[in-house]
């Protein structure tokens, strides 16, 4: 039949099968790709196997998914230019049930440009190959505090994690086969037209399945470790897990397993017609672009911003290509910088002496140090001003040809401060504070948004990002960046937000009133020979303050340390009032004077108890000198013994509880008996040696436990004891006196 003959339909039967065909043509080539490498890297484990001596890791067992690619970059020092990390993909043949694994390659390179690429993870068997028994294997080191889990176990601790979103967030649901975390089909979810979907390895979280949740992602999908998720789980992602007729826009971050895979997911979804978008995140600015390559810059904590603002869009019901438009908008004006104090340890493998040899010096900084664990790009040794000024400077100065990737000249900047995973909230804020004054002071940038906290983790890297984001135009016609920023959303990974109005409103009020009571203390009539009362309270003072060593290592022992410290702080202090404010001779008045010292110098459980004693006592003195003018010894213990009793009123503590009071109780006793201050020292410096084998009954040390507290006194008895040694004029106890100082 001749072809003017055939029926329309056929024509437009052979036009669907060219375009089937043409959709299909890169996936066979890049299975076609995977497989030679994958071959090629089969050929580079057998060579290295047959001829290594001392493997690199010792043999373990290892559940590993044939997705265990993802990569970053590891730019040590050891790392020679001419030796590039290689990408090498582990074998799709490989089951993944308890499997042998063998040590990985050494770093070969496929290319001839230095690229800085993925460190991979150790290589899986394929089915016919077997392991050389290696003739010495490395003695694990002891582990250290960074090295100890309570859940050693990968997959079961990963599988938890994301469960455990599902119990903190009711409106998220678990795939956990496909280690997917999605939001529940609901009215809110199915009405919005575009949806956000991202993911990577483990180890990051919050990011990303601490983000799933209204007004930010609608999917996440989680491989192990460091690894990137298989380009099926994402698949699965993209066609089931979300609303049947949405559009999506999918976030990576710049690693070659994560671009790989969810491209490839991406490019399946695009050719079963469905509308997907992917916006790929590197805002590294510590690899120059010499040493990255063709890989460029790698993706870290700004890739949330990138999230953040995206959610927002997609929640308010924009079109794919202006939400995509407004991700790229945003990835491409960023720019972060890490830095590290040391490595961290990925849970189930074990530490060898090679991995502890890695680590930083006590005083070493790695600067750019990534959040897989990879090298950063040198280590200093630097403190925190240092630091951030040469982190800022990776990021903000033009004149750095290697790097300069953005031009921050907005207006509007945002700051972001992660802490990728274990530095303590107290020193994250003093390093967001250093950071915004050199912001403001070095490059004249004041952020208009300063985010700080968890963001983007390194598993308990100790360590910290700084990302800025310099604000631009959307150009969609609605709203700006920092709008979108500042839009509510509800994912159990990003902190509550500071609201808009109240970042604008700029409020520069602060109360400063004179926190006094508004009473001036008259005097009183009760009066001592000042410039006696200041030699001898000078004395007891000085006294204190040549105790701390002792009171230090006492509660070094049985506490946590720091009530020498405390003690002596608050003794200085009031040496230095008294040299600026001498003694009247009214002793209401004096006391009087010295008490705010007292509540502003010496903080814990101890400053509280002098505080109310001697709040107490000057009350008791109030009332004395109604009738007394003259502070004799007998008026002394009786407004003493009214402020124990004041003092028994907020605390339990009693003579054998192992406390100051076993100090205090016998001084007033023995004052109220015989009137002489010597002898009332002696009571309350044998009382604080009765301590030493009392157990103890209030305070620190009744969680410490052991046996310290049958060595050594009560470090606050002692040191009590001490300053009335100091006022009765008793001189310290020789070393070879009395074995306390020997301890």
């Amino acid at each position: 039949m001749p072809p003017s003959s055939l029926h329309p339909k056929v024509y437009i039967r052979l036009l669907y099968d060219i375009v089937v065909f043409l959709c299909r043509l890169p996936f066979w080539l890049l299975h076609h790709s995977l497989a030679a490498l994958q071959r090629r890297h089969r050929e580079i484990e057998r060579e290295y196997t047959a001829k290594r001596e001392v493997p690199r890791f010792p043999p373990r067992l290892v559940t590993l998914s044939a997705s265990e690619d993802e990569t970053s970059y590891h730019n040590s020092a050891s790392d020679s230019e001419d030796e590039p990390l290689a990408l090498i993909p582990p074998s799709p043949t490989h089951s993944t049930a308890h499997s042998p694994s063998i040590p990985p390659p050494p770093y070969h390179s496929l290319s001839s440009p230095p690229q800085h690429g993925p460190v991979s993870p150790p290589s899986p068997l394929v089915a016919d190959e077997k392991p050389t028994p290696p003739p010495i294997t490395p003695e694990p080191t002891t582990p250290t505090m960074s090295s100890k889990h309570f859940d050693p176990n990968p997959p079961h601790l990963l599988l938890t994690s994301l469960h455990s979103q599902t119990l903190t967030n009711p409106s998220l649901a678990l795939d956990s086969q496909n280690k997917i975390l999605y939001l529940r089909p609901s009215s809110k979810s199915s009405s919005q037209r575009v949806h956000l979907v991202s993911g990577g390895g483990a180890g990051h979280e919050p990011s990303f399945s601490g983000f799933v949740g209204t007004g930010l992602l609608s999917a996440a999908v989680s491989g192990t470790i460091f690894a990137s998720p298989s380009a099926e789980q994402i698949r699965t992602c993209l066609f089931s897990r979300l609303p049947p007729s949405s559009e999506t826009l999918v976030t990576v971050m710049n690693y070659t397993g994560d671009v790989l895979n969810f491209g490839l997911a991406v490019e399946k979804a695009k050719a079963a017609g469905k509308r997907v978008e992917m916006v790929i995140v590197g805002d590294d600015a510590a690899v120059g672009r010499t040493k990255g390559g063709k890989v460029g810059r790698r993706g870290v904590a700004g890739t949330v911003l990138v999230v953040k603002i995206a959610g927002a869009l997609a929640k308010r019901g924009y079109k794919l290509d202006e939400v995509a438009k407004v991700a790229r908008l945003v990835a491409g004006n960023l720019v972060s910088v890490g830095a590290s104090l040391g490595r961290v340890h990925v849970p189930g493998r074990a530490v060898n002496k090679e991995e502890e040899g890695e680590k930083l010096g006590e005083d070493e900084v790695e600067i750019g140090m990534g959040i897989h664990n990879e090298a950063g790009v040198g280590r200093e040794k630097m403190e925190l001003k240092r630091l951030v000024g040469k982190m800022l400077r990776m990021m903000l100065d033009r004149n750095d040809k290697e790097r300069g990737f953005v031009n921050v000249n907005s207006n509007e900047v945002v700051l972001l401060v992660n802490n990728l995973g274990g530095v303590s909230v107290l020193e994250l804020g003093g390093i967001v504070a250093e950071v915004v004054k050199q912001l403001g002071e070095d490059w004249n940038i004041k952020p208009v948004r300063v985010l700080s906290g968890t963001y983007m983790t390194s598993l308990n890297g100790l360590g910290f990002s700084v990302s800025l984001l310099n604000v631009v135009n959307t150009d969609i016609g609605g709203p700006g960046m920092i709008e979108l920023l500042d839009d509510e959303c509800e994912a159990t990974g990003w902190p509550a937000q500071i609201s808009k109005l109240t970042w604008e409103e700029r409020n520069q009020a602060t109360r400063e009133e004179d926190a006094s009571n508004g009473e001036e203390v008259g005097e009183s009539g009760l009066r001592v020979d000042a410039k006696a009362a200041q030699e001898v309270l000078t004395r007891g003072l000085e006294a204190v303050v040549a105790a701390e060593p002792d009171v230090t290592r006492y509660d070094t022992i049985v506490g946590d340390g720091d009530c020498g410290i405390g003690l002596k702080r608050g003794a200085e202090a009031i040496l230095r009032h008294l040299s600026s404010k001498p003694l009247t001779g009214d002793v209401v008045i004096d006391l009087a004077n010295i008490i705010p010292v007292v509540e502003m110098e010496m903080d814990g459980t101890s400053g509280a108890l002098y505080a109310i004693f001697l709040n107490a006592l000057v009350a008791a003195l109030r009332t004395t000198s109604q009738s007394e003018k003259e502070a004799s010894a007998k008026v002394w213990a009786a407004a003493l013994r009214q402020s124990c009793e004041a003092l028994s009123k907020y605390t339990p503590a009693r003579p054998g509880d192992r406390t100051l009071v076993d100090a205090l109780y016998p001084f007033v006793n023995t004052l109220e008996e015989t009137g002489d201050v010597k002898k009332a020292a002696e009571a309350a410096v044998a009382g604080a040696e009765g301590t030493k084998g009392m157990k103890a009954s209030l305070g620190r040390t009744v969680y410490i436990g052991g046996s310290g507290f049958e060595e050594v006194p009560d470090p606050g008895a002692w040191g009590l004891a001490s300053f009335f040694q100091g006022l009765a004029g008793i001189k310290k106890l020789e070393e070879d006196s009395n074995g306390w100082e020997k301890l």
